[in-house]
């Protein structure tokens, strides 16, 4: 990629104007990724002599929120706090500034005439409005610095939501943009859509009209909403929360916030008579009912209750209401052509309720495509990535028959149906589309402005992304080179021009468990590597990694042949991660998402692990009745006096026994992959990377990098433990915290039996053992506590109703 002289080369550090809500996430998502950063907002005495109050309680309120936006909280250390009294010649060190004040026009051109002296000559500047006229708020800078100006609108929580909307003005350098993109993209994760410099982008000009929408027809069909959120969430594809709950979380002050710019910079929008403030929601604002923040909204919760607003009665009522049967199994069709067609067909008004909504976005999408983005692509990221739909509005009417959804569409607007009469676009019903019946093509998605399917960006950044979903008529973007494929694994490599010589290894069991044969499928990958490839990469096709242990698949054997039976399958696990430590091509483990109990086993073997941030680790077996028995006893233990060698030798190995011992005892899984590394299941040399996809591209290269370094296996030895004096140590922790009602007595006979494998059994303090020694221990706690009726109990309930049972 070529840079003009005014583009930073590389982006060292960025400063973030606003310690607000957003301000303050978007900071913290950047010392996530290892940027640097400077949070800066008004001077107040924080009552220490200094004036950086607002920002320092900005940043020790990171440390408390629900998700949280920090991957560890000691993160928020490294935030650096400022104030614009003081500290503006920091702004010299940064190459991106980002500006996330309130959503005041004038506000932030006072702050741009503030900071313009200060930047660096070559600094990118741009502004997280929501909604705000880019163009506009460029006028305020001096008219050297336009053309490094730019919007970067982040969506809420800036850690989890993919979508940053980039919209540039007429005076923006092109080449700056793609320098920005690329850092979004790559260093902090992001999917970037292109926008036009229109009110509320594309993000939340088609999500915030879906809204209203719905709003609307949840009244014209007095539907509660609970019962809306239940049809709008995660069975029509979109977020679990629906819209209601969606609109609590986000703020309803901040929804109408939005609305409201739709309604004053939209004048001629020929949906504008729907733009208003819903008179419920206005009614709930002015009692200071703002959803989540005030703990009241659309809903509001009361001990374990749920209640909803009652608008007629203008109470909350219990809520509880669920789509109906026939509706259900409407939404449960798998083909989309039949899904449509029976919900526009159907006569039952939670199906009809359904179909309104869903024909008014592809309504309003068709007829502002061009006005809002370059091409249907843009518009169908925005929604899923920044709205949680699993398919954009064009991809499902392209699924369900671009004719025959036009036709519905066009039968409804001549009946009154529609929200308004506005035509479909003449590109809708003509030319490439209508001949296609498709937006989105192999080559392309179509551009109303060109009247042609125009290509995916062209940006280096984006060849790194091995296996990236593809939209609706596109085609896959990966198609892998089977080597060998049975009903449990997939051994494949890359196609070129990615490395050919690294086997890959995938799993096809439901959540990538480990069955049986799974296990079977991993040792026979190790063995097609050492004998064709210089290295193996254990990576799914889709999220997760591993839910651990297929326990469905080992309960026959368990059923026929008791405790006895099973060993043997435990067996086959251990010999399988050990057989992944010892292998004579380095192996490298591509986690993200869930990795537990087993398939966190499986991982810590590999020679090395890359993650994306977004990685959930643990051992968790304790949760029914077990300790971890495919190698997770033998790693905690090894690896705590690895890292008492490394760190402190002369210190006692109790201090990192410890650690691992309350990891396992309590199930704790990693809230990311950074605090997997602090738990220890993560090493400082397992690469994290941003961005989901590219996780293939990172791991493929790591594996063949360690096989060019001349890698060789570790060496089996022996290592100390800790013994029985740490064993009576840490069970008379476990006593104090049994009573105090912690745990229960079964939890703390598993814990004591967790404490007893990993400190080595009886043995004398700093005894030296070998993983034999380590895999019988576990294997002897495995099985003891499978053969009690509690554990059995836990497991159980877990197999009947999917959650942990406590006894």
């Amino acid at each position: 990629m070529q840079t003009s002289q005014s583009a930073p080369l590389f982006i060292r550090r960025v400063a973030v104007c606003g310690a607000g809500v957003m301000g303050a996430q978007i900071a913290a998502h950047c010392v996530n990724a290892g940027v640097p950063v400077v949070l800066f907002d008004l001077a107040k005495d924080d009552g220490q002599g200094g004036k950086n109050g607002i920002v320092q309680r900005a940043i020790a309120q990171l440390k408390k929120l629900n998700p949280a936006p920090l991957g560890v909280n000691a993160l928020a250390d490294l935030i650096t706090p400022a104030n614009y009294d003081e500290d503006l010649a920091l702004l010299a060190d940064c190459d991106v500034v980002i500006e996330a004040i309130a959503e005041r026009l004038d506000w932030k051109r006072d702050l741009y005439h503030k900071l313009a002296p200060a930047l660096n000559p070559h600094a990118i500047v741009a502004s997280n409005t929501s909604g705000l006229s880019i163009t506009s708020l460029s006028e305020a800078l001096p008219e050297t610095l336009r053309h490094r100006f730019c919007g970067v609108h982040f969506f809420n929580p800036p850690r989890y939501m993919q979508l940053v909307e980039l919209i540039p003005t007429a005076a923006t350098e092109p080449a700056l943009l793609d320098h920005l993109e690329t850092f979004l993209v790559s260093q902090l994760g992001k999917g970037v859509v292109r926008a036009k410099d229109t009110p509320n982008f594309i993000g939340n000009r088609i999500g915030v009209f879906g809204i209203l929408s719905v709003f609307h027809h949840t009244q014209a069909f007095g539907l509660p909403y609970e019962l809306v959120d239940d049809l709008t969430g995660t069975r029509l594809g979109r977020a679990k929360s629906g819209t209601y709950r969606t609109a609590d979380v986000v703020g309803l002050d901040t929804l109408a916030h939005v609305i409201d710019t739709m309604k004053n910079q939209l004048p001629d929008d020929p949906f504008r008579a729907h733009f208003g403030v819903p008179p419920v929601l206005a009614a709930l604002i002015e009692k200071g009912a703002l959803g989540q923040k005030t703990k009241a909204g659309f809903f509001k919760k009361e001990g374990k209750q749920i209640l909803r607003l009652d608008p007629a009665a203008g109470q909350y009522v219990p809520s509880g209401e669920k789509a109906d049967d026939e509706v259900k199994d409407i939404l449960k069709e798998r083909d989309p052509a039949k899904r449509l067609k029976a919900l526009h067909d159907s006569s039952h008004p939670q199906a009809q309720f359904v179909w309104a909504v869903l024909r008014d976005t592809f309504h309003y999408s068709a007829v502002h495509l061009g006005d809002i983005a370059d091409s249907a692509r843009e518009l169908d990221q925005a929604m899923k990535w920044g709205f949680g739909h699993s398919f954009g509005p064009f991809e499902i009417w392209q699924a369900a028959g671009w004719r025959q959804v036009a036709d519905w569409i066009n039968e409804d607007i001549a009946a009154g149906k529609a929200l308004s009469d506005a035509p479909l676009p003449a590109w809708v019903t003509s030319g490439p589309v209508w001949d296609k019946q498709a937006v989105h093509t192999p080559e392309g998605s179509y551009s109303p402005a060109s009247n042609t399917y125009v290509p995916r960006s062209a940006l280096p950044v984006y060849r790194r992304q091995i296996g990236a979903p593809r939209l609706v008529g596109e085609g896959p973007s990966l198609v892998p080179h089977v080597v060998h494929e049975d009903d449990a694994v997939l051994c494949w490599t890359l196609p070129a021009p990615h490395p050919q010589d690294v086997l890959l290894v995938s799993f096809k069991t439901k959540m990538h468990t480990l069955s049986p044969d799974v296990v079977r499928g991993v040792v026979r990958a190790v063995d097609l590597a050492e004998r064709n490839y210089k290295a193996l990469v254990v990576a799914q096709l889709d999220d997760p990694f591993s839910a651990g242990a297929d326990l469905k698949a080992m309960l026959p054997a368990f059923m026929s042949g008791g405790v006895k039976a099973v060993e043997p399958i435990q067996k086959e696990m251990q010999d399988m991660v050990m057989r992944l430590r010892y292998a004579q091509v380095p192996v490298v483990a591509a986690v993200a998402g869930l990795a537990l109990g087993g398939g966190c086993e499986l991982a810590v073997h590999c020679a090395r692990r890359v993650a994306h941030l977004e990685s959930y680790v643990g051992l968790v077996e304790v949760g029914i009745g077990l300790v971890p028995g495919a190698g997770g006893i033998t790693f905690s233990a090894r690896r705590a006096a690895e890292i008492q060698a490394q760190s402190a030798p002369d210190a006692p190995l109790l201090a990192y026994v410890k650690n691992f011992v309350l990891a396992v005892a309590t199930a704790r899984v990693s809230k990311s992959a950074l605090e997997a590394r602090e738990i220890g299941f993560l090493r400082e040399s397992d690469p994290i990377v941003m961005n989901r996809h590219e996780l293939l591209y990172v791991a493929v290269r790591e594996a063949a990098n360690l096989a060019e370094q001349g890698w060789r296996p570790p060496l089996a030895a022996r290592f100390p433990v800790a013994g029985r004096d740490a064993i009576a140590t840490l069970k008379a922790q476990l006593v104090n915290m049994r009573v105090g009602g912690y745990i229960s007595d079964y939890d703390f006979h598993i814990a004591e039996q967790v404490a007893t494998a990993i400190c080595g059994g009886d043995v004398d303090p700093g005894s030296l053992v070998d993983e034999a020694w380590m895999l019988r221990l576990e294997r002897e706690a495995f099985l003891g506590l499978l053969a009690n009726p509690k554990t059995q109990e836990r497991i159980a309930g877990l197999l009947q109703t999917g959650k942990p049972v406590r006894n």
